[in-house]
């Protein structure tokens, strides 16, 4: 059993959540260009809406591969293998633009793009980790172990986002500000959701992106499914 109806052919539940992921998208970006108030950082602020909501995503993406590798050692089920794989591609990509959009917001509230600040250094490491879990995973030949030890990786490295998500709350030194509560002493450029708009717009954004992250996991799946087909189509033909 397939996670979706048939590779070939998106289930009309993945039609769906296809049409409402792309239109809140939408929705969510316009909140926060437009509807959301402007703070005294100005408009850049308005960035860290999608900031916060593609880090969310992107943390959900890496729990998602995280349980799927576990269940692929528990269970040795291809299809584990292939959601966590499809997972933290999705995760790599989220994960990336939330380091991007950090770095559009840095620029003229720090006066610079970039800083080896705790918050930035280990959002930076996490994204190296798992694009190292992608680069070892195709330098194995061999299906067994590649999923072996992609399933190992994918749970150790989980860790290296827990430490991102809590580095703000166990480093007081850190200038990264929190967006959600008190922001450390040291914090430059925080701000505080002081107005029901700006909570609106936070939160539909991060739910926004939540069901980008697993509208798009659900395609990568599929993907790897219709790859897999295609590539079992070719062992028979070349065998006859």
């Amino acid at each position: 059993m397939t996670l979706v109806d048939s590779p070939a052919r998106p289930s009309r539940l993945l039609t769906g959540m296809t049409i409402l992921a792309v239109v809140m998208f939408v929705a969510a970006t316009l909140m926060a260009l437009f509807y959301a108030p402007t703070d005294q950082q100005g408009h850049v602020q308005r960035i860290f809406y999608m900031h916060l909501g593609a880090f969310m995503g992107g943390a959900l993406a890496f729990l998602i591969g995280a349980v799927a590798s576990a269940l692929y050692l528990a269970r040795r089920q291809k299809r584990w293998d292939t959601l966590a794989l499809s997972a933290i591609e999705i995760g790599l990509v989220l994960s990336g633009f939330n380091i991007v959009s950090g770095a559009v917001w840095a620029r003229p509230i720090w006066n610079t793009w970039w800083t080896w600040d705790p918050r930035l250094t280990s959002a930076a490491v996490m994204w190296l980790t798992y694009a190292a879990y992608m680069m070892l995973r195709n330098g194995i030949e061999d299906p067994d172990r590649r999923a072996r030890f992609g399933g190992v990786y994918g749970i150790v490295a989980f860790t290296s986002v827990i430490f991102t998500t809590v580095i703000t709350r166990v480093r007081p030194d850190t200038i990264h500000p929190v967006v959600v509560g008190p922001s450390p002493q040291n914090a430059q450029g925080s701000f505080e959701i002081n107005s029901s708009a700006m909570t609106v717009t936070l939160v539909f954004n991060i739910v926004t992106y939540v069901i980008l992250a697993l509208t798009l996991i659900w395609h990568r799946v599929r993907l790897e499914e219709l790859a897999e087909r295609v590539q079992q189509i070719k062992v028979r033909m070349f065998s006859r």
